[in-house]
C-alpha cells in the first residue's frame, strides 16, 4: 500500500510534545515492512538549517482558501527510508512557535487544502490519507467536497487519529465559507457543527473511512462524557468504525545500553551504570548525593490534567518521606511557581527546572528510581514507556495509555511492572507512592525484579504498525504484511547522508547541461495498476547527473528551459506578467495552477521563500 501521512509536526523536524514523537516514528515503521510511506508537513521557521541544506525544491504553485490565493513551495528530503515534504508558506509558517496564534484556522487551512493540492506532485498517490488531530481535520472534508467534482478523489481512503480530543479546532460558522472555502451544505447537514460552533474535527470524525485513537483504553473513554469534551455523542455514533492502537516508542533510540545522552550505558544485568547515571543526576540538580535514596522525578508539561492539583494537595506529605523530588517542565504559572517555591523549602532534596531540554531530561530517565505520572487523562503518554526501558519504574494514574502499558505490582505474586492507582484522589496517590518509596528502601530485591520487568516491555512500533496496516488493509481492500521489521534507529543529531529526490522528467527544467530524471508512474498510472496482492516496495528510479554541480542562484534557474507537465499542459495557463517577481532560492514565476520546477535547490536557510505577493 502508498500510506500518506499529513501531520502538524514530526521529529526530529520540529516538535511541541508526543504528536511528533509518534509521526516522526510509525511512517519508517510501516515502511520497514515493505509498505511505502511519506509524510508531509508544514516548513516551520523551526527546521533547522542542517535538515534544509539536505532539501530539494519541486517547485510551487497557487492554493485557493477561499477568497486567498496562496504561494505553496515543495520541499523534500529522505530520512529513514520515508520522504519527508515541505510545504513552504512564510506568512502561515515561518513564526517562532508552530500553534498559539489567532490565526491558527487560516494557517492549518491553508495547510489541508495545499496537501490535496499537491498530491498530483507527490512520487505516488496515496491509497490511505492519514490524518491527524484537528489541523489536519479539513483533508477528509476537501477530499469529500473534490471527489463531487473529480473521481480520483474517491479512491482516497481516509483515517484519522485523535491523539488528544481536548483540541477540537472550534469557529465561527462563519468562517466555513470566509476562511475555509466550504458550502454552507456541510453546516445545514451537521456535519461540522457542534454546540453553535464550526468544528473541524466532528467533521473528521464523520467524514474519514477509519477514526482511532491512540490507545484502546483512551478509545473506549472517548464515549464518556468525563474524558470525551462533548463528543461522545459523534464517538458512540461512530463507533462502527472507532479502533484503540497504542503507540509505542523508538527501541533503538531509547535504549539505555547504547544511549550516547546519558552518563553512563548499562543493562537490566549490569546496572553499574545507572548508579552513575543517579550519581550525575543529583551533582546536575544540586541535590544531596544519596545512592540509597530513591529519586522521585516528573517530566511532563506543567497544566491540570496532568494531575498537578494532586501534588497540591499532598506535596509535604510527599516530601516527608525518605526521598528525592526532581521535576523537569513548563506550562501554567501557577503551577510553575508552586514547583519553585516547593523547591525552595526543601533543598539538597527536590529541584526544578523549568522549561525543556532534552539532554536533562535523558538524564532523569536514566538516573531516576521512579517516574509520576498522576494525569486526569493521558490518550496514551510516552514518559512511562521510556522510564521503563530505563528502569525508572512508574507511578501512573490508571487511565488512557497508562493504564494499558503499567501493569500494577502485585506483592502476593511478585508481579507487575509498575504502581497504579484508578481513583483521581491525592489520598490514593499518596498511598502507592509511599507503597514504592518502601520497597525501594526495605525490599531491595524484590524492587530489583520489579524494575527488570519493565525493562523487559516491548513497547516498539513493531506492533503498533501491523495494528495501523490492519486499518488501512480494511479501509482499502489491499492486502498488507501482518509484521514488519524494526524500523531504522532515529538519529539524535543532524542527518549525515544525502538524500536523493528525484525529479519527474515531464517536470523537470531541461537542458544540455543539466541533469536528466527519470519519473515514476503518474497519479492516473498508478491507480490502475493497483491490484490486492501484497506490494513490494518499488525499485527506484536511476538518475543519470552529468555534473554534480547545483543550480542554487536565481541567475541558474532562469537559463533552465522549462517543460510543463501533461497535467499543466491541459489547464488554462494564468500569465505571470502581472505578477511581482518572488524572492526565492532559483524560482521563477509559475503559473498558478502549476507546480513549476527547475533543478533541485536548497531552500534558504531559515525561510525557505518570501510568501508570494498577492
Amino acid at each position: 500500500m502508498d500510506i500518506l501521512y499529513v501531520t502538524s509536526e514530526a521529529a526530529p523536524f520540529c516538535k511541541t510534545g508526543g504528536l511528533a514523537d509518534v509521526l516522526g516514528s510509525l511512517p519508517p515503521a510501516v515502511a520497514a515492512g515493505g509498505d511505502r510511506a511519506a509524510v508531509i508537513l508544514p516548513l516551520y521557521g523551526q527546521v533547522s538549517d542542517a535538515w534544509r541544506e539536505k532539501m530539494r525544491w519541486h517547485g510551487y504553485t497557487y492554493v485557493d482558501l477561499a477568497w486567498r490565493h496562496e504561494y505553496c513551495g515543495l520541499f523534500s528530503l529522505e530520512h529513514r527510508g520515508v520522504v519527508w515534504y515541505f510545504l513552504d508558506n512564510e506568512q502561515y509558517f515561518d513564526r517562532p512557535e508552530l500553534y498559539g496564534y489567532v490565526d491558527d484556522g487560516e494557517r492549518f487551512g491553508f495547510f489541508s487544502r495545499a496537501v490535496v493540492k499537491m498530491l498530483d506532485h507527490l512520487e505516488f498517490w496515496p491509497d490511505v490519507i492519514h490524518c491527524n488531530d484537528w489541523q489536519t481535520a479539513l483533508i477528509p472534508i476537501y477530499l469529500k467536497d473534490d471527489g463531487v467534482r473529480e473521481d480520483r478523489y474517491r479512491s482516497i481512503r481516509t483515517v484519522l487519529t485523535i491523539h488528544n480530543i481536548e483540541y477540537q479546532g472550534r469557529y465561527d460558522p462563519y468562517c466555513l465559507g470566509d476562511l475555509f472555502g466550504l458550502d454552507r451544505g456541510w453546516v445545514d447537514d451537521g456535519t461540522l457543527l457542534l454546540d453553535g460552533d464550526l468544528n473541524l474535527l466532528k467533521g473528521a470524525i464523520l467524514t474519514a473511512d477509519a477514526v482511532n485513537a491512540v490507545s484502546p483504553t483512551y478509545a473506549q473513554e472517548l464515549k464518556n462524557p468525563y474524558f470525551a469534551h462533548r463528543m461522545e455523542g459523534i464517538l458512540t455514533q461512530c463507533g462502527y468504525k472507532l479502533s484503540g492502537v497504542l503507540n509505542g516508542i523508538d527501541m533503538k533510540l531509547y535504549d539505555p545500553a547504547a544511549d550516547g545522552r546519558i552518563t553512563a550505558n548499562y543493562t537490566a544485568e549490569d546496572l553499574s551504570g545507572k548508579a552513575a547515571d543517579k550519581t550525575a543526576l543529583q551533582n546536575l540538580m544540586g541535590l544531596n548525593e544519596e545512592p540509597n535514596t530513591p529519586i522521585i522525578a516528573m517530566v511532563s508539561r506543567l497544566v491540570s490534567h496532568k494531575g498537578l492539583d494532586l501534588l497540591r494537595e499532598v506535596m509535604g506529605d510527599i516530601m516527608e518521606l525518605p526521598a528525592q523530588f526532581v521535576v523537569l517542565g513548563s506550562g501554567d504559572a501557577g503551577y510553575e511557581e508552586f514547583f519553585r517555591r516547593t523547591a525552595e523549602r526543601y533543598p539538597g532534596r527536590m529541584a526544578v527546572r523549568l522549561g525543556y531540554n532534552e539532554a536533562l531530561s535523558m538524564a532523569i530517565y536514566a538516573g531516576a528510581d521512579l517516574f509520576l505520572m498522576p494525569s486526569r487523562s493521558e490518550p496514551c503518554g510516552l514518559s512511562q514507556m521510556i522510564s521503563m526501558r530505563y528502569g525508572t519504574v512508574p507511578i501512573v494514574r490508571e487511565t488512557g495509555g497508562l493504564k494499558d502499558t503499567v501493569q500494577p505490582y502485585e506483592a502476593w505474586r511478585d508481579a507487575g511492572t509498575g504502581f497504579t492507582f484508578a481513583n483521581y484522589s491525592s489520598a490514593d496517590m499518596l498511598h502507592v507512592i509511599r507503597e514504592a518509596v518502601y520497597l525501594y528502601k526495605d525490599y531491595p530485591d524484590a524492587f530489583a525484579r520489579l524494575r527488570d520487568r519493565a525493562m523487559a516491555q516491548d513497547f516498539s512500533w513493531n506492533r503498533s504498525a501491523g495494528d495501523y496496516l490492519r486499518i488501512y488493509g480494511a479501509v482499502t481492500g489491499l492486502s498488507w504484511e501482518k509484521s514488519a521489521p524494526e524500523a531504522p534507529a532515529a538519529e539524535a543529531a543532524a542527518p549525515t547522508e544525502e538524500p536523493v529526490i528525484e525529479v519527474p522528467a515531464e517536470e523537470a527544467a531541461v537542458s544540455a547541461a543539466e541533469p536528466v530524471s527519470e519519473t515514476a508512474a503518474k497519479p492516473a498510472a498508478k491507480k490502475a495498476a493497483r491490484k490486492t496482492a501484497v506490494k513490494k516496495p518499488a525499485a527506484k528510479k536511476t538518475t543519470t547527473r552529468k555534473t554534480a554541480a547545483k543550480a542554487t542562484t536565481k541567475k541558474a534557474a532562469e537559463k533552465a528551459v522549462e517543460k510543463p507537465t501533461e497535467k499543466a499542459a491541459e489547464k488554462p495557463v494564468e500569465k505571470p506578467a502581472e505578477e511581482p517577481v518572488k524572492k526565492t532560492a532559483a524560482k521563477t514565476m509559475a503559473p498558478a495552477d502549476t507546480v513549476e520546477t527547475t533543478q533541485p535547490v536548497q531552500p534558504k536557510k531559515k525561510g525557505a521563500a518570501k510568501k508570494a505577493a498577492k
